[in-house]
């Protein structure tokens, strides 16, 4: 009886560990690790928008809260001096701080939807209205200047109370703020992806 030869050149290497077949598996499993460790690296690093959420709702709690001292100052203005011409201002700048805090609140619930989860209304208490769950960045882009434009359209009105007689002053002003309202009404329009399908 023979043994076989094992020293002949067609014989093959064992398929083990250290075999040649093993090996592009092997780089292909690597390849896949590494993939799926920064994937997952990734995935965290997306909870860091939770930062700005938390600052732009703070702000805008803050902004409520500073737009109601406003109102109480308001109101107390009013009541010691009924006629003063500055009444009204007041009132302008208690509105226009409103807005801002109103806007600080929506681009935080926009980050969070985009970037974080999804926020599923039947599960509150509170439903969230229609028009604040958004799909894309398209939608946080057009609330955030549709509120942009509402705040730079009431603090115009209120620099034009404080103007006295300077006729001049107050058309360069003006149309400052008609050249950036209608940019911005523009980009709303043609500038947002959705609107070219």
């Amino acid at each position: 009886m023979t043994e076989p030869n094992t020293d002949s050149p067609s014989a093959e290497p064992p398929a083990g560990p250290a075999g040649p077949a093993a090996r592009p598996g092997a780089s292909r499993d690597t390849t896949r690790r590494v993939r799926y460790g920064f994937e997952q690296a990734l995935g965290l690093a997306q909870l860091s928008v939770l930062l700005p959420v938390v600052i732009l709702l703070l702000s805008g709690i803050g902004a409520f809260i500073y737009g109601t001292a406003v109102a109480i100052h308001s109101v107390m203005e009013l009541a010691q001096h009924p006629f003063a011409v500055h009444n009204l201002r007041l009132f302008l700048t208690e509105i226009d701080t409103f807005l801002i805090g109103a806007t600080l609140i929506i681009a935080a619930f926009g980050l969070y939807e985009l970037f974080v989860a999804r926020i599923n209304p039947a599960s509150l208490r509170l439903p969230l209205p229609h028009w604040l769950e958004m799909t894309d960045l398209n939608d946080l882009k057009a609330r955030v200047i549709s509120m942009i434009i509402l705040v730079v359209g009431v603090s115009f009105v209120d620099v034009l109370l404080e103007f006295g007689g300077a006729t001049l002053e107050i058309l360069y002003l003006g149309t400052g703020v008609a050249v950036f309202i209608i940019a911005l009404t523009v980009y709303l329009r043609f500038g947002s992806d959705t609107n070219h399908e």
